[in-house]
């Protein structure tokens, strides 16, 4: 382990998340000791994805690497989360970790905005996937051997149709010409089921379909104020 990045990777479980560990365990400069993965303890489940914490803890035991969770009211205020994941932050930073990675691709705000907040306390943020074309990246997943299927999509670019479908060489090929094919703008969200950096597949099955409408960010006076997203249940399969 001498010289190796100490680091926690931001695990959100799915394709991309899944992609970019990948990349990391396979990196010599770097030790993977910790997952962090953020909740809505609300509904508890992962956020953005709707998947349920049993789930997400029989994925995250088949990865075999420790683990944390970043509890998160439903709804937030900037000033919430900044102290809640702040602290978080400061928690690790003292455990040692002085990296940290996530699996994001294009977003440059966001990106940012990590990277700012992560050097106030002298962490490093990797960012693996960084400028991956796509499409590339999602058939290499694939011919990786790794499995997931969608568990939300935006309504408005692909509707009820494409929750509940797992993704392969054919999904992409389908896919809207105007919908990112990693989801990377939010069109869509997945949870990764197999793949070679689990140990085991992750068992459920396909429970019900629900929509749900959210505020829309900065709509303008012509725009619906709401805007609808579909989720898929993952049910556990008890073992």
């Amino acid at each position: 382990m001498t010289g190796k990045k100490k680091t926690y990777f931001n695990w959100s479980s799915g394709k991309d998340s899944a992609m970019a560990l990948h990349r990391l365990l396979q990196n010599d400069n770097f030790s993977i000791e910790h997952l962090l993965t953020s909740m809505n303890t609300h509904y508890d489940r992962v956020s953005m994805h709707g998947v349920r914490r049993e789930l997400l803890f029989e994925q995250l035991s088949s990865i075999n690497i420790p683990y944390s969770t970043l509890e998160l009211p439903a709804e937030p205020t900037m000033e919430e989360y900044e102290a809640i994941i702040g602290a978080k932050m400061t928690e690790l930073q003292e455990q040692g970790f002085t990296d940290t990675a996530f699996g994001d691709i294009f977003l440059e705000d966001l990106r940012k905005y990590r990277e700012d907040k992560l050097s106030d306390i002298g962490i490093h943020a990797h960012f693996p996937l960084w400028k991956k074309d796509t499409t590339d990246l999602l058939h290499q997943f694939i011919d990786d051997g790794f499995r997931s299927i969608v568990v939300c999509c935006n309504d408005e670019l692909l509707g009820k149709s494409w929750v509940g479908r797992e993704i392969t060489h054919e999904f992409i090929s389908e896919l809207p010409k105007n919908v990112d094919p990693c989801g990377e703008n939010g069109e869509f969200h997945t949870f990764c089921f197999d793949g070679p950096i689990f140990s085991s597949p992750i068992q459920f099955e396909l429970g019900e379909i629900i929509k749900r409408e959210y505020p829309r960010p900065n709509a303008t006076e012509n725009e619906l104020k709401t805007v609808g997203f579909w989720f898929c249940d993952l049910l556990p399969i008890k073992k």
